[in-house]
């Protein structure tokens, strides 16, 4: 046991130190591919969080049990411990705050507070000591501060009038800005933090779009300054080269997130990389696929892959934290649908379907703790 102590502490500085320089997705990427995780699905048709076990070897899933929220979920966001959930319960216009046991794969419910209006996206800040908030419906973006508890407090440090429909609120790791992409309004918005944790236009402050493309998610690569984002209306994704010095963005390529051929109706939801930076996803709802793209190590720029069908409406998906399993959710079919991510060709081939419950809104795996 004494000559074990030393590499278990030399394990834990390492986990640390990798979350300190690498951020908490490529951290937990550092993790044993054997080892087992944690799969939190926000069930919004019925008032709850279901927890599944992912095998380490396989990736299948089992039921592992639930929370009950005092409304329905939606996004869900995890500190780099892994040891607090923040679920945005938008029919209560609330965030609620959970204790995560990740030993045991246990949720509990600490805490739910009102906050600015129905929340759409929730994210915390780098320093993991505010919560932001994004409203869709109110055009509105809002900073909560996080007690001792961990839990969000009451109070909104700032709230600021966006443009039309924010459908998501991005801080970016290394680089001190944060992105809002506005769907109504074919514009991404730019804010610095405060030290007191306000948010504050920067300049320049507004990136627009093309007319009606509906930026909705948006992604940070791993390790380049380029951003991702999904557009909602016309079923694109958008390549974007960050300024390290302004912030400032600069379009480098857009193309469509569905075949040639298809010509039903469809918009796209979410926006996912792995934690290698080679490959991107995003979710097309309509025609039901996650379109499949390789990212050019040297330009950011994006080569289709082309398609893996999904479960109906597939609004939200989650690349497991060592990049070789994805979950997505099917909105419209109550199943979550999963793939092995074949790390040579970036293709997705689906190997389960998963019964989760009415109207499944957001996924996150978190890698589960000895």
């Amino acid at each position: 046991m004494r000559r074990r102590l030393p590499l278990l502490l030399l394990a834990v500085a390492l986990t640390l130190s990798l979350a300190c320089l690498l951020g908490t997705q490529e951290a937990w990427a550092a993790e044993p591919q054997a080892a087992s995780a944690w799969v939190f699905v926000s069930v919004s048709g019925e008032n709850r969080i279901a927890i599944f076990q992912r095998d380490g070897k396989t990736g299948q899933l089992k039921p592992h049990g639930q929370v009950e929220l005092p409304g329905a979920p939606g996004s869900l966001a995890l500190n780099a411990a892994g040891t607090k959930l923040y679920a945005a319960v938008r029919s209560k216009e609330a965030v609620s705050t959970l204790a995560v046991d990740r030993a045991a794969g246990r949720l509990e419910l600490l805490d739910t507070v009102a906050v600015a209006g129905n929340p759409v996206y929730v994210a915390l800040d780098p320093s993991e000591r505010y919560l932001l908030t994004a409203y869709y419906r109110d055009g509105k973006a809002a900073v909560h501060r996080l007690n001792e508890r961990g839990t969000v407090e009451a109070e909104a440090v700032s709230v600021l009038t966006t443009k039309k429909n924010p459908h998501c609120i991005l801080p970016l790791r290394g680089l001190p800005w944060i992105y809002v992409p506005n769907t109504g309004s074919d514009v991404i918005l730019r804010y610095h933090q405060r030290p007191g944790g306000e948010l504050v236009p920067a300049e320049p402050h507004e990136t627009t779009t093309a007319e009606r493309s509906g930026p909705r998610h948006a992604i940070q690569h791993p390790s380049q300054p380029w951003l991702f984002v999904v557009n909602e209306i016309d079923s694109t994704v958008t390549v974007f080269d960050i300024d390290t010095k302004t912030g400032a963005l600069t379009q480098k390529q857009k193309l469509s997130t569905l075949p040639e051929d298809f010509t039903g109706s469809n918009t796209c939801a979410d926006i996912e990389i792995t934690p290698c930076g080679r490959y991107l996803y995003a979710s097309n709802r309509g025609h039901d696929s996650l379109a499949m793209f390789a990212v050019d190590a040297a330009t950011g720029k994006l080569k289709p892959l082309g398609h893996a069908a999904t479960e109906k409406t597939p609004r939200e998906f989650a690349i497991d934290p060592t990049g070789r399993f994805v979950y997505a959710a099917g909105q419209g079919s109550g199943r979550l649908a999963a793939y092995h991510l074949d790390d040579a060709t970036g293709k997705l081939e689906r190997f389960a379907t998963y019964d989760v419950g009415a109207s499944p809104a957001w996924v996150l795996v978190l890698p589960q703790a000895d």
